[in-house]
């Protein structure tokens, strides 16, 4: 009783006073665990249950362990559990095999959870749903429809674990296509979750106007009070450059948890505003909550941008020692985004050297990008050579490893690199910006000839070059790395998806206003460049979510400083 009505300290200490324990007690209080959201207090609760040498396990205390085991994503001891249920006396048992589905689903095993789902005599609505979502999320879309189609009694919580599913996959546009077939069918909206997924799908694809749509049926249909809602829509707004609509939602909370939080202060972190990041990190801590791990990433990767380098020290070491986290391989990434940034080189390279993690491409991007920029060229070939040898799978790390070794006049590593480029040229994915205009989004790719208003764009990029040069823009074409004559670069930087969005974007949208550009890829720096120029020539802020971070152009400087 006390577990289902949400009183777990009461639950626990009632549990710990009972002299005799037999499996009912033990199955309640894993439950009640479970209900608190609290799986590794009950797989903690479970080994000492074992230790007592007194119980065989039942039905009721497999389904709950799974359960915990499932939304930890504990592979190898639900795996284990899975073992020990089938050579048991209830291995017929329909709702231990139920949440068994449920948990290779969240494992990402939707085969195994299959193979368990066809053994399940009488399947229930929640074993259909768990293994629907577990194909979505892995992106089997065709095997996932066919499920919800064979379904004989679909529900909400049904078509809310397939769009679920779809976001998390990346197929978030299906995930709009088949809400709008949940609304057409009559379903009530009877749970906020659904609108929770599809808030985080805009965010994915960082449409803003989608997310708005989203966010007024959330205000029709009265869930704007919802916690998960408004998490979910104050990172909507951060990932789609909105950040004071999503610093508005923040304030109106009138409960605010940690995840509310962290989500404002990384998009603080995200959109370069440091000061205010770290202003409500102080006030979090002084209202109580404990921050997390993706709390401290935001912070450190706001102080890289702003060049708090003691600050940046002092938050990683206060996530240690304070509060006794784990840092990851993305702190760390972090930390030495902040020193490199900031010219401490041989700190970050001291941070490198002491990882208790395989160091990963992009770790070393930034690292490589710091030296590039403060012209440390002996230390950037010895960390080029390094790359060279673990075979960079990323263009734009090759990009600044051939600019290393040709300021170093190294030809022939430069060959290396180019040839290197050549092979991912074959298995890139093409570079596209979509640019955000409200009701209409336009995507524009690489060099792109077709579009039926290309005279017009090449006008507008034509005017705007002219303009640039007599500012004294010279192109980059280091940045191209074909065998071209110089005027071949050119028209080649010229093309790119970015600066297509931009013009189009200048001839679509009210003077004035700011334009929204998503690129799938990083920026090059050519184009940063000239979005600077440009900024200052129309007089419109304009803003790029790259591959990497958010780029606030505006009055001819970036947010990023020039370090991304």
């Amino acid at each position: 009783m006390y577990g289902k009505c949400g009183h777990l300290k009461d639950a626990v200490q009632l549990f710990d006073e009972m002299p005799q324990r037999d499996l009912a007690s033990w199955a309640s209080i894993f439950t009640a665990h479970n209900q608190a959201n609290l799986p590794q207090h009950t797989l903690f609760l479970f080994s000492s249950m074992l230790s007592s040498n007194e119980y065989q396990l039942d039905h009721f205390i497999f389904a709950s362990l799974v359960k915990a085991c499932a939304s930890l994503t504990a592979l190898k001891l639900g795996s284990q559990l899975h073992a020990q249920f089938v050579v048991s006396s209830f291995s017929q048992d329909d709702v231990v095999k139920s949440s068994l589905v449920d948990f290779y689903a969240k494992c990402g095993l939707p085969d195994q959870a299959s193979s368990v789902f066809d053994s399940i005599v009488s399947k229930s609505v929640v074993s259909w749903t768990s293994l629907m979502y577990g194909y979505a999320r892995m992106g089997r879309k065709s095997e996932a429809l066919e499920l919800l189609h064979d379904m004989p009694c679909k529900n909400l919580h049904s078509w809310t674990a397939l769009i679920s599913g779809f976001v998390q996959s990346g197929h978030c546009a299906d995930s709009f296509k088949h809400f709008n077939e949940l609304r057409r069918e009559g379903s009530g909206i009877a749970e906020p979750f659904v609108l929770s997924s599809l808030i985080a799908g805009s965010a994915s694809l960082a449409l803003l106007e989608l997310g708005k749509q989203v966010h007024r049926l959330v205000i029709g249909l009265g869930y704007e009070s919802n916690s998960y809602v408004s998490n979910a829509l104050i990172d909507m707004y951060s990932k789609c450059s909105d950040v004071l609509a999503a610093e508005k939602i923040f304030s109106n909370l009138r409960k605010k948890d940690i995840v509310s939080w962290t989500s404002i202060i990384v998009g603080m972190a995200q959109h370069g505003r440091a000061d205010e990041a770290l202003s409500l990190y102080d006030k979090m801590t002084l209202a109580g909550l404990k921050p997390n791990e993706v709390t401290f990433t935001g912070l450190i990767y706001a102080c890289s941008h702003a060049g708090l380098v003691d600050k940046g020290r002092q938050l990683f070491d206060c996530m240690v020692v304070d509060y006794g986290l784990r840092p990851s391989l993305q702190h760390y990434t972090c930390l030495v985004d902040l020193y490199s940034r900031s010219g401490h080189l041989e700190e970050a390279y001291n941070v490198l050297d002491s990882l208790p993690f395989k160091p990963d491409e992009a770790i070393w991007a930034s690292l490589l990008s710091a030296c590039n920029q403060t012209g440390k060229n002996k230390t950037g070939v010895t960390i080029a050579d390094h790359l060279l040898q673990l075979g960079p799978e990323d263009p734009s790390t090759c990009i600044l490893m051939s600019n290393i070794y040709a300021r170093a006049s190294m030809w022939e590593s430069v060959s290396t690199v180019r040839k290197l480029m050549s092979a991912m040229e074959l298995k890139k994915k093409p570079g596209y910006s979509c640019v955000d205009l409200g009701k209409e989004n336009q995507v524009f790719y690489a060099g792109e000839m077709t579009h039926p208003m290309k005279n017009e764009i090449f006008g507008v990029l034509k005017e705007l070059d002219e303009e640039m040069r007599k500012r004294g823009y010279v192109p980059d074409t280091s940045l191209v790395l074909h065998d071209m004559d110089q005027q071949e670069k050119e028209r080649q930087l010229f093309w790119h998806s970015e600066r297509l969005a931009l013009a189009y974007g200048l001839l679509k949208s009210p003077p004035g206003a700011s334009i929204r550009i998503i690129k799938n890829l990083r920026v090059c720096g050519d184009c940063h460049t000239v979005l600077k120029f440009i900024c200052s020539i129309v007089s419109r802020e304009i803003v790029v979510r790259d591959a990497n971070r958010f780029h606030h152009f505006k009055d001819g400087v970036c947010s990023c400083r020039d370090f991304w």
